[in-house]
């Protein structure tokens, strides 16, 4: 495998709730079936997650029509609750999110490496839809 050049993409957001909410609306998996998804014609039908070193994620995106759908999952590198995650995808690429506590407000920074059968700009749309899905419906969750 390639491990050369990588291109590592960053996205952000930031929302308006403390870090120990946003840390449960990003890693329990009943939230995260109502935020992983780009857009509205697609959802998260089931999550599972093992939050901590060594631990698996796994979540089922499809398109609501059926018309296809997909695992994204992989394996946690480290994770330091209310402030960092870092995994290893599926097919080898790194991710890291940081959660940086601001008040009442959190800062939540993405970085991944790029794949290489997508354009980067697609690749960082699509990741930032996920993020400002995870923005809106963190702040609007009753739930917590």
């Amino acid at each position: 495998m390639e491990t050369s050049n990588k291109v590592t993409i960053t996205v952000e957001t930031t929302v308006h709730k403390p870090v120990a909410e946003v840390w449960k609306y990003w890693t329990e998996p009943h939230h995260i079936t109502k935020w992983s998804y780009a857009s509205d014609d697609w959802h998260a039908p089931k999550a599972e997650n093992d939050l901590k070193v060594g631990g698996r994620f796994l979540t089922r995106m499809e398109a609501k029509d059926g018309s296809f759908g997909f695992d994204f999952g992989g394996v946690y590198d480290d994770v330091k609750i209310n402030e960092l995650i870092s995994y290893t995808l599926d097919d080898g690429r790194k991710v890291t999110i940081s959660f940086i506590n601001q008040e009442n407000n959190t800062k939540v920074i993405e970085t991944f490496e790029a794949e290489t059968s997508n354009p980067i700009e697609m690749q960082e749309a699509g990741w930032q839809a996920f993020m400002d899905n995870f923005k809106k419906y963190s702040e609007t969750s009753k739930e917590v």
